[in-house]
């Protein structure tokens, strides 16, 4: 591992996957020599798959308050702009850690470990993320992985993909504000509730949440014969996400969203927050897959 570029690569058979200790960031993952994530583009978007934390979304003017007082907590949170340390590590696997010091408490005025694990197989990542509360208070939080697939990724066109939900999902999406905040209003999607079809304009207007979702995965369907499953566990909400014309898809799992359009209350009110003793811990964890399309489909 290089000072000048910290990242470290896992190999696991046919699989490839980079890891870059800034932001615990996923930067690459191959399968055969073939690319599933995206290479960011500033002229799209500049990350690949950051991790969301303690926020997911926008709050309301990029301000959170705690016990009275105003913090500068953005859109996702801070996670993805802080290094992060190597706790344990081989060929096939990493964990990072990201204590709360100075900076953080400036942001976030929590003592709090985030401990993030990825495990590659030949066809598989499996990333499970541990928030732990090292204070004496109960901390607000909330989690979000935020992956970009290539799209396509197994050749053909954009409008040979779908997402397949697990499980019926409703076809009525929150609107969201110009501010990137949650309203009460909804709108119909071209959705049946577990087959969505992707087409240029599918991300025109915004991301589509799907929140409370019942479904505990997703599958990003394909041309030739694959796909690629998102598996989850102790997310409550997906979120899919591109910008038109670009080459990716966001396939994305929070455990909390956006401040809804109003929301003058504190962290801690905020709809959609984890609450965690103090000296506990909570875990989430996503398997992201590359599948036969036979095992994939849903009849």
């Amino acid at each position: 591992m290089d000072a000048d570029n910290p990242v470290i690569e896992l190999k696991a058979g046919a699989g490839r996957a980079v890891i870059s200790l800034a932001g615990a960031e996923w930067r690459s993952w191959i399968v055969d020599d073939a690319p599933l994530l995206w290479t960011p583009d500033p002229a799209y978007w500049p990350q690949t798959a950051p991790v969301l934390f303690p926020v997911c979304g926008w709050t309301r003017n990029g301000q959170a308050r705690v016990g009275g007082r105003t913090y500068p907590l953005g859109l996702h949170g801070f996670a993805s702009q802080m290094r992060f340390e190597v706790a344990a590590r081989a060929e096939d696997f990493v964990r990072l850690f990201l204590r709360d010091d100075s900076r953080t408490r400036a942001l976030y005025p929590f003592a709090f470990e985030l401990e993030i694990e990825f495990q590659l197989s030949e066809t598989r990542m499996k990333t499970i993320a541990r928030a732990r509360n090292r204070g004496r208070q109960v901390m607000p939080y909330a989690f979000g992985l935020h992956p970009g697939f290539c799209w396509p990724f197994a050749g053909g066109r954009i409008e040979d993909y779908a997402i397949v939900f697990d499980a019926v999902e409703s076809p009525q999406i929150p609107v969201i504000a110009p501010d990137g905040l949650f309203s009460t209003e909804r709108r119909a999607i071209n959705f049946d509730g577990r087959n969505l079809p992707l087409t240029a304009d599918t991300f025109a207007r915004e991301a589509l949440c799907f929140l409370e979702a019942r479904s505990q995965g997703v599958r990003f369907t394909g041309p030739r014969g694959v796909a690629i499953r998102v598996a989850t566990d102790g997310f409550a909400h997906i979120i899919l996400w591109s910008r038109p014309g670009a080459p990716f898809l966001c396939v994305e799992s929070w455990t909390g969203y956006g401040d809804p359009v109003g929301f003058t209350g504190e962290l801690a009110q905020k709809p959609g927050m984890s609450h965690l003793p103090p000296n506990a811990e909570q875990t989430h964890s996503a398997t992201y897959s590359l599948e036969p399309v036979a095992d994939a489909l849903i009849s």
